[in-house]
């Protein structure tokens, strides 16, 4: 009985031994998952940023040109280190920009059973639809029946007649007061409008200060005259379209906001003048798409799209 007892605990300590070997093979192999999953986590979450990024910023240049949309989108991905991993870059009939990115991400355990990579693949895409809310607006608006053609000159009347009742409006966007519409159309309102608002008009004969504004915004725009898809030139300004709201004595008193422009100032105002001159211009920039239909005048938002 002694010698059973004996052999019986020479058996378990074997066991014991064979347990212990597989669950640290258990162990290990856990340990390879997790290292190999995060390491193709952390590659797929990096690739997936650098997608958006170069969808969101190359979705800017969809309205200039198509060489323009492709150099943005190498930017992009050379200064996230991607620049190999382009599959495609599509730009879609309805705006809309679509970039595929493809890499192989290398594993470690994995290797062990002869698995070197695997490749991962993201995409992204970015629309650019007719901006409904914005800020940074000027205090100036244009009736939605204007026909515009773009990179045809307008004038902006800014004196007590048409500005009033005409295809031009001059806004009140921070209260009535030539000192109040100064600082607004010099620096663009800080506060956001969107498509629905009601906006008060402006009254009197403010071409003064148009001219001080419009001066201010030429002088600090650093490129040549011409130049407008730069998006740091303040001679872009962002204007509001509406349709007439409030008619008092065939006078407009306020107005709502349908939509919104992009409008490019050309030259400066004279002594005597009372026109703002310029031209309408296609261009993306920082706001949202609107929810109201808002009218398609040439200024977009982009925003990515499942």
């Amino acid at each position: 009985m002694i010698l059973f007892y004996k052999k019986l605990n020479k058996n378990e300590d074997g066991n014991a031994i064979i347990l212990m070997a597989l669950a640290m093979s258990a162990m290990i192999a856990m340990v390879g998952v997790v290292i190999d999953g995060g390491n193709l986590f952390v590659s797929k979450s990096h690739l997936q940023k650098t997608a958006n990024a170069a969808a969101l910023s190359g979705a800017q240049e969809i309205v200039n040109s198509e060489a323009a949309v492709n150099e943005v989108v190498n930017q992009i991905l050379l200064s996230h280190d991607e620049e190999n991993s382009l599959s495609q870059v599509n730009i879609e009939a309805n705006r809309q920009l679509i970039v595929e990115l493809t890499k192989d991400v290398p594993l470690y355990f994995a290797t062990l059973f002869g698995i070197d990579s695997v490749p991962i693949t993201v995409d992204a895409k970015a629309g650019v639809n007719p901006m409904g809310e914005a800020t940074g607006a000027v205090p100036l608006g244009i009736n939605e029946t204007v026909n515009l053609v773009y990179g045809q000159t307008y004038e902006l009347k800014v004196d007590a007649g048409d500005s009033i009742s005409g295809n031009f409006g001059v806004l009140a966007l921070d209260g009535p007061g030539a000192k109040s519409y100064e600082e607004t159309l010099t620096h663009g309102f800080d506060e956001s409008l969107k498509v629905g608002d009601i906006v008060n008009t402006q009254t009197g004969n403010i071409a003064g200060p148009t001219r001080r504004g419009i001066d201010y915004r030429i002088a600090n725009c650093p490129y040549p005259e011409g130049d407008y898809q730069e998006r740091d030139c303040s001679r872009v300004m962002l204007v509001v379209v509406y349709t007439p709201h409030l008619m008092q004595n065939n006078q407009m008193k306020s107005v709502k906001i349908t939509g919104f422009a992009y409008f490019y100032v050309n030259q400066q105002m004279s002594n005597t003048d009372d026109t703002v001159k310029g031209i309408f211009i296609k261009r993306t920039g920082p706001g949202v798409t609107g929810e109201n239909s808002p009218r398609d005048r040439g200024a977009y938002a982009i925003k990515l799209e499942e």
